[in-house]
C-alpha cells in the first residue's frame, strides 16, 4: 500500500481532538442535523462501545458554533446559523456507584462546575433545585436556549440491579434529577438521554412524557455504528491493508469481518445489520481479527442475573418478544437486557402478533459469550474452557464417545452450585454452553422436520445425536431418538451416525448410565 491512511480513533472519543487531529471520522452529521432540525428532546439506547460518546461530543461542537471542525462534513452545507449555545454535559460513565453518596456526590460535582460558570443560588438546596437554576441562568446569562446531553444516564441502575432498595433509591434520585428537563422546557434548546439500556419510561421519565425514544427508529438506526455502505466506502482502503497482512482476497477479508462483527439489527425492518464499530476499527488498526469488544467488558450484571432467576439459557434465543417486552428492563425477565446491552439482537419480526425473534448477532458475542459463561456454570478446576472445549472436540473427532461422556461426568461431579432450585434446568444449561462451545469447531444443530433433538454434534467424520432424560432411564433416551427418526436428516452425509441416549440422575447429581448405539 502506497497511499497514506488517515489515523484511526483508537479510544478517541471527542470530536475536536478527532478532527483537529485528523483522525478519520465517518460522517454521521447529516442524522446529527436531522436530530437537531426536527425535534428537541431525545433518547438512544446502544450497546457499550458503540459511538454514543462520540456522537454527543459531535452535538456539543456542534451547538457550540465550532463551525470549523465540520469542514467538509455532511452538516457543513445543511447548516446556516452556527449559533452558540450553552451546552451541560452530563458524563455517569466514570463511577461505580456502591453507594448513594456516590451518586450524590458524582451529580454534586457536575453541577459545581456548572455553578462556576453560570452562578449558584443558596437557596436551591437540592440537586435538582440546582440542576434548574443552572438552567435557568445559563439561559438568561446568554440570551440561548441550553443544550443538554447526558452519557449513560442509567449507570448508577445498572450497577445496583441486583440490589433492589439501593436501585430504588438511585431511581428516585435520577427521577426528580432528570424532571428538570420537563419544568424548563422554555429555556432548553436541546436534550439527548443515552445510555445501554432503557429503564422504564413509567418510572425515570414519569414527567418526560415529551421524550423522543429513536432507539428502535429506522430513521436513524446507523446513527451509531458502522453500516454497510460505510464499510465499502470510507473503510475499504482499511480493508484493503488488512487484506494484504493476512494473505487473504478482499472479498474473503469482508466476509470475515461480517462474520465476527456485523450483524446488530436495532429496528424491525433492517436489512443489513450495523457492524460493532470498536472491534473493526481495533482490526483494522491491528490489522488482526480478535473479540477486542467483548475483552474489553465482560457482562457480569448479566450473568449475575441469569443464575439468580435459574434462567433456562436456550430460551434466549428461541423465545419471541413482543416490542413491549423489549422495553421492560424494570420487569424479571433478562431478555430485554441482552437485547440492549448488544448480546441479543433482532433477527425477524413478525407482523401479525407484533413479535421479534431474537439471537445473537455475530461470532464475537456468542462464542465470548459462551466462553465467559463456562466458568460460571462449571467449577474452575474444570472450567477452563480452552483446554476443556479442546478435548472435548478431539475426542468427537477421533469418536472417543467414552472418554467425552467421562469428561462431561467431571463438569458436573464437582459442581459449585448443588444447591440450585433446578437441577434439570442446571443440567440443560451446561449442555447447551458446551455444544455451542464446541460448534465453533465443529457443527452444531438442534432442530430437525422430525423433531427437537436435546443436542446434536458433527464433525468431518461423526454425527453425535444426543437424548438426556432426567431421573429416567438411558433406554428411554435411546429409543426416542429411534421413534423419531432423529438419524434421517445425517443418513445421506457418508458419516458415522453415533446416538447417545443420556439419563441424569437427581440422587448422585451427575449422569448415572449412557447407552451408545
Amino acid at each position: 500500500m502506497t497511499t497514506t491512511l488517515q489515523n484511526l480513533p483508537i479510544g478517541v472519543q471527542d470530536f475536536e481532538e478527532l478532527r483537529s487531529k485528523n483522525f478519520l471520522y465517518v460522517d454521521k452529521t447529516r442524522l446529527i442535523y436531522e436530530l437537531v432540525s426536527t425535534s428537541k428532546y431525545y433518547f438512544l439506547s446502544r450497546p457499550r462501545r458503540f459511538g454514543k460518546s462520540l456522537l454527543l461530543s459531535t452535538l456539543k461542537a456542534f451547538f457550540l458554533g465550532k463551525k470549523d471542525l465540520f469542514k467538509g462534513l455532511a452538516i457543513e452545507s445543511l447548516e446556516s446559523e452556527w449559533r452558540e449555545h450553552p451546552v451541560l454535559y452530563l458524563d455517569l460513565n466514570s463511577e461505580n456507584y456502591n453507594d448513594v453518596e456516590t451518586l450524590e456526590n458524582r451529580l454534586d460535582m457536575i453541577v459545581s462546575k456548572w455553578e462556576d460558570v453560570y452562578g449558584a443560588n443558596d437557596k436551591e438546596r437540592s440537586l435538582a433545585a440546582r440542576f434548574e437554576g443552572v438552567i435557568r441562568r445559563a439561559y438568561e446569562k446568554t440570551g440561548r436556549q441550553v443544550v443538554i446531553l447526558v452519557d449513560e444516564y442509567e449507570k448508577p441502575l445498572l450497577a445496583a440491579i441486583e440490589k433492589s432498595e439501593l436501585q430504588d433509591t438511585f431511581r428516585n434520585i435520577l427521577r426528580a434529577f432528570y424532571s428538570v428537563l420537563k419544568s424548563m422546557d422554555a429555556c432548553i434548546r436541546f436534550a439527548l438521554l443515552t445510555g445501554v439500556t432503557k429503564f422504564g419510561h413509567l418510572s425515570i421519565f414519569s414527567s418526560l412524557n415529551n421524550l423522543k425514544d429513536i432507539s428502535m427508529d429506522s430513521r436513524y438506526f446507523n446513527v451509531c455504528g458502522i453500516d454497510k455502505d460505510e464499510m465499502t466506502t470510507v473503510l475499504r482502503p482499511y480493508v484493503e491493508r488488512l487484506a494484504e497482512k493476512q494473505s487473504m482476497s478482499i472479498d474473503e477479508a469482508y466476509a470475515e469481518i461480517k462474520r465476527r462483527y456485523d450483524g446488530y439489527h436495532f429496528t424491525k425492518d433492517a436489512v443489513d445489520g450495523i457492524y460493532n464499530p470498536f472491534s473493526v476499527l481495533w482490526t483494522l488498526d491491528s490489522l488482526d481479527f480478535g473479540s477486542y469488544w467483548f475483552s474489553t467488558g465482560t457482562p457480569s450484571y448479566l450473568v449475575t442475573l441469569l443464575k439468580s432467576h435459574d434462567y433456562n439459557l436456550e430460551r434466549l434465543t428461541t423465545e419471541e418478544v413482543t416490542a413491549d417486552v423489549l422495553s421492560a428492563i424494570d420487569s424479571d425477565d433478562p431478555v430485554p437486557l441482552f437485547f440492549q446491552s448488544g448480546y441479543l439482537t433482532i433477527k425477524g419480526y413478525d407482523p401479525e402478533f407484533c413479535s421479534y425473534s431474537l439471537g445473537f448477532p455475530n461470532e464475537e458475542v456468542r462464542e465470548g459469550f459462551f466462553r465467559y459463561l463456562m466458568p460460571a456454570y462449571v467449577p474452575k478446576e474444570v472450567g477452563n474452557s480452552g483446554f476443556q472445549i479442546m478435548n472435548f472436540v478431539k475426542e468427537l473427532r477421533t469418536g472417543r464417545v467414552d472418554d467425552f461422556m467421562t469428561r462431561l461426568k467431571s463438569f458436573l461431579a464437582e459442581s459449585p452450585y448443588l444447591l440450585v432450585r433446578e437441577l434439570e434446568n442446571h443440567y440443560q444449561n451446561v449442555l447447551y454452553i458446551l455444544c455451542n462451545l464446541c460448534g465453533l469447531y465443529t457443527r452444531a444443530e438442534y432442530h430437525t422436520s422430525q423433531g427437537r433433538i436435546d443436542m446434536t454434534i458433527e464433525t468431518d467424520k461423526y454425527v453425535y445425536i444426543f437424548e438426556f432424560k432426567f431421573n429416567k432411564t438411558a433406554e428411554l433416551a435411546l429409543q426416542q431418538i429411534k421413534d423419531n427418526n432423529y438419524t434421517l436428516p445425517f443418513q445421506s452425509s457418508g458419516k458415522q451416525i453415533v446416538c447417545l441416549g443420556v439419563n441424569f440422575s437427581s440422587k448422585i447429581r451427575n449422569i448415572d448410565n449412557y447407552l451408545v448405539e
